[in-house]
């Protein structure tokens, strides 16, 4: 059975670009060293250690990357359950003005460290440094303290962890995966796994929504917009792959010529 809580550190000296992760908890992350990437279905952000992450529970794939040479990935992780949320938000009300404002329901928050979040975080460091494992109790001490502490100073952002735990149906949740990815390169089954499926089951959902499949639709939607950029006066072809999400400029080329029938030098002479 997983904890309601726990706090750990997290250290690494090796890269990761895209792992998958299944987050069973809500998930604070606070980095101390290096810089962390994370993508939902429909959304991705990139924080260095000047910030820390809020994740809800659910799919997503993480990249951790060393920022120095000779540095190390360090960070300190506090997961905790939704009924902990729950309990919170119970013995701390939200004033209704606030909560009428709140639209969005990205699956993750992006803070900026201040003094108090920094000493915070140095807390937690102190206490873990010693090796000793820390009792529940002071775990949520630790835990309502930075709630507390956000929920005065971010009341809008810490609205938004009402909308956690409220997943998208399929139809708009593959929806968001697609649209939100077609400038990065990620594949099919990455994809199928931000919504929570299997590679089969999102094939088949997604030929019944778009009557295509996802490679096709991704190559023609990726295309499409590599067209529009190419008639742009001061776009540059090696310009335009990296943004589109391509590795190499060949590849792109080839893509291009596949669906336009011209490679995209010709057709930016073209019009």
């Amino acid at each position: 059975m997983t904890d309601p809580l726990s706090i750990i550190r997290y250290n690494t000296d090796i890269i990761s670009i895209n792992s998958k992760i299944r987050l069973d908890q809500n998930l604070f992350s606070f980095l101390l060293e290096g810089r962390k990437s994370v993508q939902y279905a429909g959304t991705k952000a990139e924080i260095n250690s000047d910030q820390f992450f809020l994740l809800s529970a659910g799919n997503c794939l993480m990249s951790e990357k060393i920022a120095a040479p000779n540095g190390r990935y360090r960070s300190i992780l506090l997961f905790f359950d939704q009924q902990l949320l729950a309990d919170f938000f119970i013995r701390h009300p939200q004033k209704k003005h606030i909560l009428a404002d709140i639209k969005k329901k990205d699956p993750f928050l992006v803070f900026e460290k201040d003094a108090f979040l920094t000493n915070f975080t140095d807390s937690l460091s102190v206490m873990l440094a010693s090796g000793q494992p820390l009792s529940l109790q002071m775990q949520k001490l630790k835990l309502e303290e930075l709630l507390l502490y956000l929920s005065e100073h971010y009341p809008l952002k810490i609205g938004e962890l009402r909308n956690f735990s409220e997943r998208a149906d399929d139809e708009v949740l593959i929806r968001q995966a697609v649209t939100g990815n077609i400038d990065n390169f990620i594949t099919v089954e990455e994809l199928a796994f931000l919504c929570h499926m299997s590679l089969s089951t999102f094939k088949r959902r997604f030929a019944k929504i778009f009557n295509t499949t996802p490679n096709k639709w991704l190559l023609e939607k990726r295309m499409e917009k590599a067209a529009y950029l190419l008639q742009q006066r001061d776009c540059k072809v090696s310009e335009i792959y990296v943004e589109l999400g391509y590795e190499n400029l060949s590849s792109f080329i080839q893509s291009f010529k596949q669906i336009h029938g011209l490679t995209p030098k010709q057709y930016q002479l073209a019009h």
